[in-house]
């Protein structure tokens, strides 16, 4: 029911998780990573306590092939589960059940696992592969994520999409990224836009953020001043364009400034994507035509 990449960095000894799913919150319930030990996805019909048992079993000095037989030996519905493995060290396993609903398999290599079930086929992991070696040389972060858009772009979960998650820990017991798309139709190109903002507004934060060697840590001036501004204004953020600033002042009857019209339409933008979603629907078979427009009011009015 998921594909998902587990990965140390070799430069940085990072580790992180990149999942996605035809479930909602895939990122509460799969990736579990621990900063010096290790990091898990626990897949399939999920068992949290499979991925916890492996990190402190690792953390206590246990090696990938030690851990991965012992939870299997303790869990008498094996079959049913998927795992990915990657230790700190770069050790890396995976395993499939033979419960697993098919398309179910993986595949591992020095500091990855790369796993996937109810897939549309075994190309969706060949992809996510060939995309984090091919990415070697770049940001640990963007090579699961590249990995991730890839093993959607071969196929992905054949139920459909609604769920993805980028998770990384550094150093510290805090992660150094987490993004999550709980619930979307696109969620892994949603999950790149979120991971753009994040780039711009969330990491220069998190990373002047005190850690164990320096406890007083705090944000230079320019990352204070830009998180001062509304988040429209920031860095990575689209402006939005003139002509959606005068409708909404035309709908409210209001003559906003730029900065407030940009936080309204942000609030609303839920609305205005239920509205696109329901004008795309083809429902002349079973309902007479509607026409969803919501400045139509205010037009006529005007009349």
């Amino acid at each position: 029911m998921t594909f998902s990449i587990v990965a140390r960095c070799p430069h940085s000894g990072a580790l992180g998780v990149a999942v996605s799913s035809a479930v909602p919150a895939v990122g509460a319930m799969c990736p579990y990573v621990r900063p010096g030990v290790g990091a898990v996805s626990t897949q399939s019909w999920v068992n949290p306590y499979l991925a916890i048992k492996a990190l402190d079993l690792l953390a206590a000095g246990h090696s990938v092939r030690d851990t991965l037989d012992e939870m299997l030996r303790t869990d008498s519905q094996a079959g049913l589960r998927q795992l990915g493995i990657v230790a700190a060290n770069g050790a890396s396993l995976s395993w499939t059940g033979k419960q697993c609903t098919d398309w179910a398999g993986e595949c591992t290599g020095a500091g990855y696992a790369i796993q996937g079930n109810m897939l549309t086929g075994p190309d969706t992991l060949d992809a996510m592969q060939a995309a984090f070696l091919r990415s070697a040389g770049m940001k640990f972060e963007e090579r699961l994520l590249l990995a991730l858009e890839a093993g959607q772009a071969a196929g992905g979960d054949k139920r459909g999409r609604q769920s993805a998650s980028l998770i990384v820990y550094r150093d510290e017991p805090y992660p150094y990224l987490d993004v999550r798309v709980d619930e979307h139709t696109d969620p892994v190109r949603e999950l790149r836009r979120v991971f753009g903002v994040a780039v711009t507004q969330l990491l220069p934060f998190v990373e002047s953020m005190p850690t164990g060697t320096d406890p007083a840590g705090l944000p230079p001036k320019e990352v204070r001043d830009m998180l001062m501004l509304p988040p429209s204004r920031r860095p990575g953020m689209p402006a939005m364009p003139p002509a959606q600033a005068d409708l909404l002042q035309k709908i409210s009857g209001t003559d906003f400034t730029q900065e407030r019209a940009e936080a309204n339409l942000h609030a609303f933008q839920p609305i205005l994507s239920e509205i696109r979603k329901l004008r795309e629907l083809d429902l002349a078979d079973m309902h007479p035509a509607v026409i969803f427009d919501p400045t139509a009011p205010w037009r006529r009015s005007e009349k």
